[in-house]
């Protein structure tokens, strides 16, 4: 038996050599970057914090990652391109003035229980100020706004039991309250004016679709704290593909009986939503949660052969092979998102990032009252 065999001093070589591999050269590349949180020794900075996410690691290095994605969407103006020989040959892009101020075109998408939360002041933060260019929502997204300007939704918790909840009249959504009353009070206030989009509709030809019935609605809330109210007042359309599967449909249902005959036309819509994505020069897409939302937004992209940008911020995972939780190289296959774009997805709660995000991106520079 050799020295070591007996209990020696010195380890097996076979031992030494599987373990302390030596690092190839090309394995250390002069722009790594190290890993470093932040050091509380320097004070409670919380934009310093943020920033040194990126070079945290895990989840929070796919947040630097997204912050850094959405400030190319943000930057990016036409005038950054070469002009090519359709833009040489149209007045209209061959304006220097006009190559400067066209913007990537970026399109916010996220689901009903978002809206729920308190990340509604946040979205309604970027329609406010035209920080965004389209919203896609589900009808939950679009009618949870409206109800809360007219009563407020209750945080609850998420064990709370469901049969004594439906006793009190009192609906759960994870851990907040809707009271029945709110819909009620919805009720009340959209029934008539249902009534006047019908009327339209015998008497002038107006054609609704989702996009329009929700323009309609936010003029009609007229409340600053309406996500709506705001993309009414700025133009910013909204497209709902799932427009009657929440309350508002359960609305729009009972209209049915009530005064029958209103018309929405989603065809119109999957025209428009497409046109926004196919006529812009550069696209931005940034989503909040999956389903129906998330593939509306990279379906219309598909049109244009991809986004140029994209950021996904959900928990789905992929294994299930569920459109919510594919990442974002499987929407590059089917060219929804391109090839040349560097995306990111955040495996995360958007309640806990999307402020940060907005925090670090849209809000960075924003002046309040300027």
């Amino acid at each position: 038996m050799t020295s070591a065999a007996n209990g020696g001093n010195a380890a097996p070589q076979s031992v030494l050599d599987a373990v302390l591999v030596p690092s190839a050269p090309a394995a250390t590349d002069p722009n790594d970057v190290i890993v470093c949180g932040y050091d509380f020794n320097n004070g409670v900075n919380y934009d310093a914090l943020l920033q040194t996410y990126a070079r945290t690691g895990f989840q929070a290095t796919s947040f630097g990652q997204a912050v850094e994605e959405i400030n190319k969407m943000r930057k990016w103006r036409l005038s950054d391109e070469p002009m090519d020989a359709t833009d040489a040959a149209d007045e209209r892009w061959s304006d220097p003035e006009v190559r400067a101020n066209t913007k990537c075109k970026i399109f916010l998408g996220y689901t009903s229980n978002l809206v729920s939360s308190g990340i509604r002041e946040s979205i309604r933060f970027l329609v406010q100020h035209k920080m965004v260019d389209v919203l896609v929502s589900s009808a939950g997204g679009v009618e949870e706004d409206f109800i809360k300007c007219l009563a407020p939704t209750i945080v609850g918790a998420f064990d709370l039991k469901g049969t004594e909840l439906r006793k009190q009249g009192l609906n759960r959504i994870g851990n907040l309250k809707v009271p029945n009353d709110n819909y009620c009070k919805f009720e009340d206030w959209v029934m008539p004016i249902l009534d006047a989009m019908l009327e339209e509709q015998k008497r002038d030809g107006v054609v609704w679709t989702p996009s329009k019935v929700i323009h309609r609605l936010g003029k009609e809330i007229n409340h600053p704290d309406s996500i709506y109210y705001w993309a009414y007042k700025n133009n910013i359309p909204v497209f709902c593909p799932a427009l009657t599967d929440g309350s508002l449909g359960d609305m729009i249902y009972f209209h049915t009986y009530k005064n029958p005959g209103l018309i929405i036309d989603i065809v119109a819509d999957i025209r428009a939503v497409n046109s926004e994505a196919v006529f812009a020069k550069k696209t931005g897409v940034i989503i909040l949660g999956g389903g129906v939302v998330k593939h509306h937004i990279c379906n219309a992209n598909l049109m244009r052969n991809g986004a140029d940008y994209a950021v996904y911020i959900n928990t789905g995972q992929e294994f299930d092979g569920s459109d919510a939780g594919a990442r974002p190289d499987e929407a590059v296959s089917w060219g929804k998102i391109k090839m040349t774009a560097t995306p990111v997805k955040v495996y995360a709660d958007a309640t806990l990032v999307f402020p940060l995000l907005v925090a670090q991106t849209f809000a960075r520079d924003f002046v309040p009252n300027a």
